[in-house]
């Protein structure tokens, strides 16, 4: 090829004139002259010819010569280290003998994480579970295989602890509050374990607060449950969502309870069809069903459910009467083991007394909304501290994503959100410590009782919000499977589901202020107060948010006092936002005052500038029809 060609070939493909020279080298080493071919075709004119020829030729060369961008991926890094707010909390509230090891527990198992969890993760998204029904010669087998990394996050779960850590005390009433740290790691690159975990506690939590840890069956269940052996450990289910539906359990529940004995304590038969069983691989489960009388009638409503403990599996190891119906086809938690399930006669146990059964598993609800808490806020620091990686890494329009304050904003606007919810959820851990360990106060009590919902309910339905902002930060990638990152956001997608939806929530939230006769209102209200007052001479800098956060308790308390019941009902949803970003706002003002750092006091600020409150003006009931004839409008 001669150098004139390759000089005009480079031209037309604006390479560099420095590189030219070491082309057409290279080239003309390769290439002996070509014949001068006239074209057949009178529209292409000969150069064209040519041009043509060269560009393959030319494009071998750059294969060979030119390297193409490559973006680097955002790295996992320990997350404890970089969470400068878990580690100010953990400072602040544990006793200074427990603080050394607890900071030790927590790195190393940080470290733990972004060196193996993160691969095993993976694994368990690209294997998801299967069943296989029958075996090779036709026998129904009902076998559900996971892969080999969710059987390691079984292992890890043992080994580290995340439910022991609860149970054993080792920091009397702050155990909670490690356990919920250590979790918090843990959640997000589980490969989904933490929901047979958060149900396993939920387990846990109701056979001790029942008295039933030396009572057998459920002494052994109790010992599996919160060993660090392996070989040993145990997971549980909760099966509660039936044909009829999953919230209103009194009407939706038709499992029926068969007694096998004279005995109402059991053992039982059980025959129904639960329709949703997360962690369906458990070893155990709690479900609700109705006891069968002598004349073969049940009791309807909520005093005619009991709580039943099912094994699942029979000392043979068969599965307990028990058939698999099909797998659940989800849009997210595709790890998790979900299925349908018919108890044909499957043996089980009561715990507690018959016709008692919801207030029995509010144990149970109490620790997976706190473990769906752990995984939402979990979800939102792991995509968020993915942003920030990759914000440091990728260039646009010249400038890392970093120097531009636009996107930086954008980000900043995340992290004040993910900051609030990791108070929230670490605060509720440290209130139930000292609740299990009887050093809280009534007060406590009832702030610990209105604070579970709103915990529960905010965090969820913030992290959708949340990851999918964060998402979009990362442009295409972010929408591309093999980069991990939107299968955080369809996983997060079902917390405001599981344990209860927004709007459920919303009224057990009311609920608790009529239980309670307006005691868990007035305590959240007046904890607010506390908050401001314990910060009134620090940093006058945190005057606005003290003064809009005494605004929004006015409004709140106001409404709750001059409402009746049916329009509270109505605004059930708008006051749960109310008092959860008002005590939010509280948190974060008294915790920047306690620091001093400009960064605390900056989200403190910047929260407490946001919207508040998000009571309206008309909860009439022609206000709700017009609401219906707006959505219904053309139907």
């Amino acid at each position: 090829m001669s150098r004139q060609r390759c000089t005009a070939i480079c031209r037309g493909y604006g390479v560099a004139r420095s590189n030219q020279r070491r082309l057409h080298c290279g080239l003309e080493a390769r290439y002996a002259p070509e014949p001068r071919v006239e074209s057949k075709n009178p529209n292409i004119p000969f150069r064209r010819m040519y041009a043509t020829n060269g560009t393959r030729e030319l494009g071998a060369a750059f294969r060979t010569t030119e390297e193409l961008f490559v973006q680097p991926s955002p790295s996992v890094n320990n997350q404890f280290e970089e969470d400068p707010l878990l580690q100010l909390y953990l400072k602040r509230h544990l006793p200074s003998e427990y603080q050394l090891t607890v900071f030790d527990e927590l790195r190393r198992f940080g470290h733990r994480v972004s060196s193996e969890l993160v691969s095993l993760h993976k694994e368990c998204e690209d294997h998801p579970p299967r069943l296989n029904q029958y075996d090779a010669w036709g026998k129904r087998i009902d076998k559900i295989w996971t892969c080999s990394a969710w059987i390691k996050m079984h292992d890890i779960s043992a080994e580290e602890g995340l439910i022991a850590s609860g149970y054993e005390g080792q920091y009397k009433a702050h155990s909670r509050l490690f356990q919920v740290a250590k979790n918090y790691l843990f959640a997000g690159h589980s490969g989904l374990y933490s929901c047979p975990l958060a149900m396993t506690d939920g387990a846990c939590k109701i056979i001790k607060a029942m008295d039933r840890t030396q009572v057998a069956p459920f002494s052994r269940a109790f010992e599996n449950m919160t060993s660090r052996d392996p070989a040993k450990f145990w997971t549980s289910g909760q099966w509660m969502t039936e044909r009829r539906g999953g919230s209103d359990v009194a009407n939706g529940t038709e499992t029926r309870a068969l007694p096998l004995s004279e005995d109402l304590a059991g053992p039982y038969a059980l025959y129904g069809y639960k329709w949703f069983s997360s962690a369906t691989d458990s070893n155990i489960a709690f479900t609700l069903a109705r006891v069968v009388d002598k004349d073969g009638s049940t009791r309807p409503g909520t005093s005619g459910l009991s709580l039943f403990y099912v094994e699942t599996r029979q000392e043979d190891g068969l599965l307990n009467n028990i058939e698999v119906v099909k797998m659940k086809n989800k849009l997210g938690t595709r790890q998790l083991p979900t299925a349908e399930l018919i108890l044909n006669g499957t043996v089980a146990h009561m715990m507690g007394d018959v016709g008692r059964g919801v207030s029995s598993i509010s144990h149970m609800l109490f620790m997976t909304r706190l473990h769906n808490a752990i995984a939402a806020v979990s979800s939102m620091r792991k995509i968020l501290s993915l942003a920030r990686r990759y914000a440091l890494q990728r260039t646009a329009f010249g400038k890392l994503l970093v120097d531009h304050p636009l996107h930086v904003r954008t980000l900043t606007d995340l992290e004040v959100e993910v900051r609030g919810s990791l108070l929230l959820l670490l605060e509720t851990a440290r209130l139930l410590g000292l609740e299990e360990c009887g050093q809280a106060s009534e007060h406590q009590k009832h702030l610990l009782r209105i604070v579970s919902p709103l915990l529960k309910l905010w965090t969820a339905k913030q992290s959708i919000g949340v990851v999918s902002e964060a998402l979009e930060s990362f442009g295409g990638q972010g929408y591309i499977e093999d980069t991990g990152i939107p299968g955080i956001l369809r996983d997060t997608q079902v917390l405001p589901i599981w344990e209860g939806t927004t709007n459920i929530l919303s009224l057990d939230v009311l609920r608790s202020v009529e239980k309670s006769q307006g005691k868990t209102a007035m305590a959240i209200l007046r904890e607010v107060d506390n908050l401001m007052k314990s910060s009134r001479d620090a940093d006058v800098e945190l005057d606005g948010p003290r003064d809009r956060l005494t605004e929004s308790l006015r409004t709140v308390a106001s409404f709750l006092a001059g409402t009746n019941s049916e329009a509270l009902s109505f605004a059930a949803r708008d006051i749960a936002f109310s008092l959860v970003r008002t005590y939010m706002g509280a948190l974060l003002v008294e915790h920047a005052s306690s620091t001093g750092q400009e960064v605390d006091i900056a989200v403190a600020q910047r929260w407490c500038s946001k919207q508040l409150t998000f009571i309206g003006n008309d909860y009439s009931s022609t206000s709700a029809k017009l609401d219906k004839s707006i959505l219904m409008d053309g139907i």
